[in-house]
C-alpha cells in the first residue's frame, strides 16, 4: 500500500518508469500535474494517447508517422539510392535537423531496448528482421547503405551483427568517421560534430558492387 491515495501513488509509479525519473522526482512530477490546472493534465494525457494510438511505423523505413509512409521515404527529393541506418528515431531526427543530409534512412528500434535486459541473442534476434527488411531495400537500385550506430557498447555491437549480416550482399558499406566521442549518443552531438562524421565516412569490408 502507498503513501498516497490509490491514483496519484499509480501516478507516481508509472512516472517513476520513465528513463532518468528517480522517485523523487515522479513524486514531484506527480504533484505537478495534480496542482496544475485541469486542462493542462488532460491535455498532457490526450498528448500521450494520441502518440499510442495515431503513430504507427513507416511501411519502408520503420520510423514512426502518421500514415503508411514517412514524410521522408514519400519525398520524391530524397535519394532512394542512399540509406543511413539508425538505431531510433532520435537519431534520425539528429541528423535530419543537420540538414545536409538528403538520402533516405532505416530505423532499428533497438535503443528502445533496455540495456539492462539486452543480450546477444535477444539482438540478434531483433537484428533478423531488420537485415530481411534493409536487404529487400537494397535490390531497388541502392547503391550505399551507411551505418550510423551509436559510438557505445551496443551500438558497436548493432554495428559488428550489421557488418555481418550484410558483407554478402553487393552494397557499398560504410560507417560514421571514428571521431565520434566515445559512449556519446548522435542525438547529443552538435551539427559539426555529426556533419564531419558523415562526410568523412569510411567503407567497410565486404561490401561493394
Amino acid at each position: 500500500m502507498g503513501v498516497f491515495p490509490d491514483p496519484l501513488q499509480r501516478l507516481i509509479e508509472s512516472l517513476g518508469e520513465l528513463p532518468g525519473v528517480g522517485e523523487q522526482t515522479a513524486e514531484r512530477l506527480a504533484f505537478h500535474l495534480l496542482q496544475s490546472k485541469a486542462e493542462h493534465a488532460l491535455a498532457l494525457a490526450k498528448a500521450i494517447q494520441d502518440v499510442k494510438q495515431e503513430l504507427k511505423a513507416c511501411r519502408i523505413c520503420n520510423a514512426v508517422c502518421l500514415q503508411g509512409t514517412c514524410e521522408i521515404c514519400a519525398d520524391p527529393a530524397r535519394d532512394r539510392s542512399l540509406i543511413l541506418v539508425v538505431e531510433s528515431e532520435r537519431e534520425l531526427g539528429a541528423f535530419e535537423r543537420m540538414g545536409r543530409y538528403t538520402g533516405t534512412y532505416h530505423v532499428l528500434g533497438v535503443r528502445g531496448v533496455a540495456a539492462a535486459r539486452l543480450h546477444i541473442d535477444d539482438l540478434r534476434r531483433l537484428m533478423a528482421g531488420e537485415v530481411s527488411a534493409l536487404l529487400a531495400r537494397c535490390k531497388t537500385g541502392v547503391r550505399e547503405v551507411i551505418l550510423a550506430t551509436n559510438p557505445d557498447k551496443r551500438g558497436d555491437l548493432v554495428l559488428a551483427l550489421l557488418e555481418e549480416a550484410l558483407k554478402g550482399a553487393s552494397i557499398n558499406l560504410s560507417r560514421l568517421a571514428r571521431g565520434l566521442p566515445q559512449g556519446a549518443h548522435i542525438e547529443w552531438l552538435g551539427v559539426p560534430v555529426l556533419e564531419e562524421a558523415l562526410q568523412q565516412r569510411r567503407p567497410l569490408g565486404g561490401g561493394g558492387a
